[in-house]
Formats: structure tokens, sequence, C-alpha cells
């Protein structure tokens, strides 16, 4: 039985038939998923200016309703990288309170766009915006990072491109040799690693085992051993923050000025198109591993109750998380239910393991970064620009610039400007007239000099209504003859410039012959009353007809 506004999430699916097999599958997948998901969900949150816990209560919550109500059987939901760049500018500007407004106000955006069905509007958005704001916030990602990795001395970096370089550049001469140590071997542990594993999933025993554990854990306890053991002069989890708390997330109402709410509207719909748009592509990439189909109405209203939710717990924005997902199939995961053990894990590290977070250096934690940063961002597509259109190029490179350089919000707007400017002109060039010759219909040749014939092709929208304004423009003296077989589209501007088109027609005294009028264009004809201006006698459903009606040999008998 279905819930009401076709709330069905898909844990419903998976549990009738649900066996033990699966379980301990699912058991074994979120156990593997939520030690991965450990490192990156407090790496992310300390990118964007916020306590280490953030990261682990988004994790935790966010990981467990999206799992719950979710419209993907496979999908983990938590912080991503995509959103670093976003929360950063939104504490620095409007601080932790109104973060958590405008996160909550971006949840609500979500399932409202779920529950009205409106989830496949997201595949609209080209490809070339999501590959060039995607890269965007991989390379701010890295640039944000170069504090810690290097241990600049410096009390806030700010959150634009120009700012942050003159921070960072003006601290140069505080530079850190050992965090550039720390960093350095926390990144080639990770590499190292990640390319060993490869050849270790292939075997079986003990190394097969140790192919389920990501490098970046492998970096991270060693770095905080070090750190320990050693005494390293470099910063802390618990030297900045004062380690994270061993406590379960309290709800919390977030003190704020009514005033400054209308101000976060642009960054909330930032932060739900950009969550819309990951957590879909997300369970696109887990159905090509799964054969399955997911729901993207009701994964966005799963992602909407998750990100209502999770401030008022502690938590920052969360979406679906394409590395994790990845890892969570590869794990053998079958079913929500290896989300659910996915954030299970995670509050049972938090309750139990929180204090050995405390030595964790921020300089691992920026290494791990940078990793996802650079997995983050599709590099190839700038070497294969040259294979695209020029359009393309202009998108992806405009998006991309602007995303660095000044906003995400007003790289995605562009974008979208540029892509829909572009389609506009590739359709409207696809759309034309043809004016039909005396060699190609004979009965032209015996109506005379006096009558014109007309085949339109494609769509008659707003971009291309000068085929009929030019038809206008030189009417002939007798008839004239509009072929609209090949017309598949017609919008109110393009049946507007028909109407005036028969208007003139009648001021001329010229005859208005119209055939092949069907489907679309013939409903919104109808609708709009110029089907009624012209009379019966001169619709035809073929060319051959309405020419006939004018032959004047034919008439005479």
């Amino acid at each position: 039985m279905r819930l009401p506004l076709a709330f069905h999430p898909k844990l419903l699916d998976a549990l009738p038939g649900y066996r033990r097999e699966q379980f301990v599958r699912d058991l074994t997948a979120g156990i593997t998923v939520g030690v991965v998901a450990l490192p990156l969900a407090m790496a992310f949150a300390i990118a964007s200016g916020l306590k280490p816990e953030a990261g682990l209560f988004t994790a935790i919550v966010a990981g467990f309703l999206i799992s719950l109500f979710g419209g993907s059987r496979v999908q983990i939901g938590g912080p991503a990288g995509a959103f670093i760049v976003i929360v950063y500018g939104i504490v620095e500007r409007y601080g932790v309170a109104n973060l958590i407004i405008a996160t909550a106000m971006s949840g609500v955006m979500l399932f409202l766009l779920g529950m009205f069905r409106l989830g496949v509007l997201v595949r609209f958005i080209p490809v070339a915006v999501v590959i060039g704001f995607t890269n965007g916030i991989a390379v701010l990602i890295g640039l944000s990072q170069l504090k810690d990795i290097f241990g600049l001395q410096v009390d806030k970096v700010p959150a634009d491109l120009f700012g942050m370089v003159t921070a960072l550049w003006g601290a140069a001469s505080s530079v850190n040799p050992m965090a550039v140590l720390v960093a350095g071997l926390s990144l080639a542990m990770i590499l190292a690693w990640e390319r060993m594993r490869i050849g270790w999933a292939q075997g079986a025993g003990l190394l097969a085992r140790l192919a389920l554990l990501p490098g970046t854990i492998v970096a991270l306890v060693l770095a905080a051993l070090s750190a320990y053991l050693l005494e390293l002069p470099v910063e802390t989890i618990e030297s900045r923050f004062g380690g994270i708390p061993a406590s379960l997330p309290e709800f919390a109402l977030p003190s704020f000025d009514w005033s400054t709410v209308r101000f976060l509207l642009v960054p909330a719909s930032t932060l739900a198109v950009l969550g819309a748009i990951e957590s879909l592509l997300c369970a696109r990439v887990a159905d090509n591993f799964t054969r399955d189909r997911h729901d993207p109405n009701q994964e966005l209203m799963a992602q909407g109750i998750a990100n209502f939710v999770t401030p008022f717990l502690g938590g920052m924005p969360a979406t679906g998380t394409i590395a994790r997902t990845v890892t969570n199939i590869k794990s053998g995961a079958t079913s929500p239910v290896s989300g659910i053990v996915h954030a299970a894990t995670l509050l049972l590290i938090v309750l139990v393991a929180a204090p050995l977070a405390g030595s964790i250096p921020l300089a691992c934690l920026s290494a791990i970064l940078l990793y996802v940063a650079w997995n983050m961002g599709q590099w190839k597509e700038f070497a294969q620009l040259r294979n695209f259109r020029m359009p393309y190029r202009v998108t992806l490179l405009a998006v991309f610039t602007l995303t660095v350089v000044l906003d995400l919000t007003v790289a995605v707007e562009v974008g979208l400007v540029v892509a829909c400017i572009t389609f506009i002109y590739r359709i409207s060039s696809l759309s034309r007239c043809e004016r039909l010759t005396d060699a190609q219909h004979g009965e032209l040749a015996r109506a005379g000099d006096g009558v014109q014939a007309h085949r339109l092709y494609g769509a008659l929208f707003f971009g291309a209504v000068k085929l009929v304004e030019d038809i206008a423009l030189q009417l002939p003296r007798q008839a004239l003859v509009l072929d609209l077989k090949n017309l598949i589209y017609v919008d109110s501007t393009g049946i507007d410039a028909l109407l005036d088109l028969s208007r003139r027609c009648a001021d001329s005294q010229v005859r208005l012959v119209v055939c092949g009028l069907a489907h679309q264009p013939r409903e919104i004809a109808q609708r709009s009353g110029w089907l009624a201006m012209i009379p019966a006698h001169d619709q035809y459903p073929d060319l051959a007809g309405a020419l006939a009606s004018i032959d004047p040999s034919r008439q005479d008998t």
C-alpha cells in the first residue's frame, strides 16, 4: 500500500523476502562504508569552516534518514565535497546560525521538488554546466587546503579566490616543514595503498580483506599515531577544536535574526540545486552498477527530510555521495539496510573512539581532501574540449572560471543562460522555410505568378518566427499556400506570428491555404482561434489537395 503523496521509500520494496544472507552482505558493506566515511566527514566539516563533529553528525543523521526514506537501494548520503565552497561562504558571511536556517530551507525546497514530481527537471541541466562547476569546486577545495598542508599561520582564510590567495601568500613565511612532511607522506600513502588495493582485490585471504580498507583510513591512523607518539609539532583536531565530543548529537534551535532570512534565499536555493544534482547523479551511477532504477522524486523527498532535520542536530548540508555509494556497492550491499548500518557504525565510532581522534593532524585531513578534490574533478574533459563545438567549450570554461573566480551561484546562472541561448540558437537553425518552385510542383506553374507555396520544417517558436515574418513581407497577389506537415511544434509566439500573417493576407485580399496541420501544431491552432479564421475550404490534409484547389484548370472542371 502506497503512502500519501506517492511517498514510497525503496526500503519498503527491499524488506519483503529479505533474507539472512542479504543482511550479512549489508552488514559488511555498511561497516566498510562507515569506516570510509569517517575521515571524509571530518575533513569536509573542517574545510567548510565547521567543527569536525558537524561532519560526523551529518553522516550519522542524514545518512540514516536518506537510507531510510530514499529512492535508491544502495545510495549513501552524507556531507560532500561539493558543498565545501558554498558552506564556507555562508558561514563566513552569515554565521553558523544562518547556515542552519539556509540548510533547513534547502531541505524544504528539495522535499517540494520531490513532492511535485519535479526530479526529472534536474536532468535538464547541461553536462557542460555540471562538469564546469564540479571542476571549479575541486580547484577551490584544493586551494583551501593549502593553509593546513603548509601549516600556515592564518587566522581566517577568505572564501573568495583573490582574498584566499592574498591571505595565503601573506603567511608564506610561516610554513611548517613538519606539516608539509605529514601531508606529503599521507598523500603518498593514500596513493600507494589505493594502487596496491587493485591487485589485492583479485586475490584471497588476508590481502583480499585488506583491499576493503581504504587508503584514507590507513593514512589517518598512521598520521595520528605518529603525531601522538612522536609529539610532532603540527596542529591537530584537539589543538584547534578541543577534540570531538563522545556523545549523541543534541537538538538545538539557533538564535537568528528574521531580517537576515530573506538574504538566505539564494544560498539555500544553491544548496538545494547542488544537492539535487549530486544526489540524482549519484543515484544514476548506482543504477549503472546494480541494474536497478531509482525513484528521483522519492530520493529528493528523502534528501529534503535529511537536510531539514540534520542542521538542528549539529550537522551540515548532505547529499548522495558517489565515492561512498560505489564503495557500498562493491562491498556487496543489496538494500538500504547497508546505509543504516553505515550510520550506526559511525555513531558507535563517535561514542567509543572519539577521544582518539584528537591526535589526527589537520595536515593529514587536508591531504585526504586534496586526494578527494583530484578524484572529484573530470580533468580529461579539458583535453577533449577540441572535440566539441564552440558553445559547449564556452559554457564549460565560463562556468569553471566563474566558479573559481567569483561564485558558484553566479557560475551556474551564467552557465544555464549560455546553455539556453545556445539551445535556442541550435533549434532555430534547425527550423527552416522552403519556398516551393514550379519545377517541383506543376500545379504552381498552372496557378500562375500570383501564387506562392512555402513549406515549414522544425519548430515554430519565439526563436524562429522570423521565418513567418519574412513570408508576410513578400505576399503574393492571389494565394499563399502553407505546407505545415513537417512542423513539429508551435509555441504562443509562433501562433501569434501565424495570426498576424492571416490578418495581413486578409488586408491584402490574398487567399491563405493551409495543409498538413496535425498533432501539437493543430491543437494550438484550434485553441488560439487561428484555425477558425481560415475557411474550411482552405484547409487540406496534404499539399496536393491544397495546390489542386488553386489550379484554374482543375477548378473549371
